[in-house]
């Protein structure tokens, strides 16, 4: 079987960047990670990338259009023959155009049970899951559309919320059933 060459795009640490390097490492996921981008300069996934030796890419965003950031973007995934787009901790919205071009081969992961806390990211999400007193949370793997949040879900994970969890505790949790959840939709596209 092909393995699936992979594109990420991430504004963040790349937690689950490293869960699924990890899988390739250990034969549990048949998949190469072919290009890793960031709009962050100092973001922790392209140091990540660097360790692995995987092309990696700071692509700005600012004093530039949206159409012009989402072109460097393309520019640079088609130059790597990719077959599925992860969004990592990717903290920008992306344009409809960008959506459709890429539709049916682009995944998100959100770190909330959608529809649940839709449109909401990073620590705000666990810190109105404690807010709101809700008994379970998770993430979401699902298909980007040009709707937020909104494209059909993939894979949901799903853990309790304890009575002393805090937001950095819920991020710790959800954040594994993320690479977990990753990693499973990968194999679902591949067969």
């Amino acid at each position: 079987m092909r393995k699936t060459r992979l594109a990420v795009i991430g504004s963040t640490n790349g937690t689950d960047l490293q869960a699924i390097i990890d899988a390739i490492g250990e034969g549990k996921l048949n998949a190469s990670v072919e290009i890793v981008i960031s709009n962050i300069a100092n973001a922790y996934i392209l140091e990540r990338a660097k360790n692995h030796q995987i092309p990696n890419f700071y692509i700005s965003h600012k004093n530039k259009s949206r159409v012009s950031f989402e072109n460097e973007i393309t520019t640079q995934i088609k130059m790597f023959k990719v077959d599925l787009i992860l969004l990592i901790g990717f903290m920008r919205i992306l344009s409809g155009k960008f959506c459709q071009d890429w539709s049916g081969i682009i995944l998100n992961v959100h770190p909330s049970l959608l529809p649940k806390y839709s449109g909401k990211i990073n620590n705000n999400i666990h810190e109105e899951v404690i807010k709101n007193g809700d008994r379970e949370t998770g993430c979401t793997v699902h298909w980007v559309t040009e709707d937020v949040d909104q494209g059909k879900i993939l894979i949901q994970k799903k853990c309790m919320v304890e009575k002393n969890d805090n937001p950095l505790s819920l991020k710790a949790k959800v954040q594994k059933l993320e690479g977990e959840a990753l990693i499973e939709a990968i194999k679902i596209f591949n067969n």
